[in-house]
């Protein structure tokens, strides 16, 4: 997701927590005993050691809960930006009796940011969720790796590479190729918008000014607030401003580009699509009507996985968690309920 300067913007309460509990859900006691845990001491914040070609550095995660069965992992969009904007979680997850993890992943927010370009590649990425899930102590008996946008893809690539390690693995709002997300943004999302508008986009783009507050300005009023989050950008949520005031700038364009109209950066030729069928995992996608990415090639995907199910937000758009919330939530919990029952049917 793309950052956004926006200053004295109200603060608002997420919606309050729902869903339906796990079939599996542990005693209201029992979840929040964390007796035993080694991150007891500091609420379950931890800074895990990470081994790359550049040297040793630390990412930082956080626990909420405790269920043996049903452990998710949060990998956060951008790339570069953070946990935080997934806070929203808080508010449906522990009333399900759900564990899941925080992280920020290296270069972003708590965790360490090396000045080391060569770091900011996929593979490399795709090494440190591994290492993160071992010393979590995450397994097939409990691992669900979920990840939303950017995180998507790096979702998607783990799972082809270590997909023993899974239980489960949810897929929101992400295509399985970036050259069919650029055709989406181009030929249905552009010619949408006031042309007036894009046209100073463009020219802008072109020139390379993308530091000038009017570009700013015209991303947030014009495409931001129809396709990444659906409310006045003064009525945005406080863990979304957070991510976006946060965010590494130097990761995100490097990888991803200046923009959410498109993808330019390291990303631009990443196609997953033909390599789908080797997911094997029960596997959620989730898409949205109004989000940057094409819902139709989102079920499409789920349909693709071998055991996939698809969700769609019909009010969402590319940060549906919060634009259509009650929706995202309940389908994500139906899910990880199923999967925990036994009695998850793609479909």
């Amino acid at each position: 997701m793309r950052a956004v300067a926006f200053v004295s913007i109200l603060m608002l309460a997420l919606v309050g927590c729902g869903g339906e509990n796990l079939v599996s859900q542990p005693r209201a006691s029992a979840y929040l005993d964390y007796s035993g845990r080694d991150d007891l001491l500091a609420g379950g914040v931890r800074l895990i050691p990470i081994e790359t070609p550049a040297g040793s550095f630390r990412v930082w995660t956080k626990r909420i809960g405790n269920n043996p069965t049903a452990r998710v992992l949060l990998l956060h969009g951008g790339p570069g930006f953070s946990h935080e904007y997934l806070e929203a979680f808080d508010s449906y997850l522990p009333g399900a009796g759900i564990e899941y993890y925080y992280y920020d992943q290296l270069g972003s927010a708590y965790s360490d940011k090396p000045e080391a370009p060569e770091l900011w590649e996929l593979p490399r990425f795709v090494e440190e969720v591994e290492q993160v899930r071992k010393a979590l102590g995450l397994d097939a008996s409990n691992f669900y790796l979920y990840g939303q946008s950017w995180g998507g893809i790096l979702a998607i690539e783990y799972a082809l590479k270590y997909q023993q390690n899974l239980k489960g693995l949810v897929i929101s709002n992400m295509m399985s190729s970036i050259p069919a997300y650029n055709e989406y943004a181009k030929n249905v999302l552009m010619p949408a918008m006031d042309q007036g508008v894009l046209k100073e986009i463009l020219a802008m783009e072109a020139a390379g000014d993308f530091g000038n507050p009017r570009y700013e300005e015209l991303l947030t009023t014009s495409f931001y607030t129809d396709h990444v989050l659906r409310m006045p950008p003064e009525q945005w949520p406080d863990p979304v401003l957070r991510s976006f005031s946060s965010y590494n700038h130097e990761i995100y364009v490097s990888m991803q580009g200046p923009s959410e109209m498109g993808a330019r950066g390291k990303l631009a030729n990443w196609d997953r699509s033909g390599d789908l069928s080797q997911i094997t995992v029960p596997t959620l996608v989730i898409g949205a009507s109004h989000d940057t990415m094409d819902p139709k090639h989102m079920e499409w995907m789920a349909g693709q996985v071998a055991n996939g199910r698809f969700l769609m937000c019909p009010n969402g758009s590319h940060l549906a968690l919060y634009d259509d919330q009650e929706v995202y939530f309940d389908g994500l919990i139906r899910y990880l309920k199923d999967v925990e029952a036994g009695t998850f049917h793609p479909g």
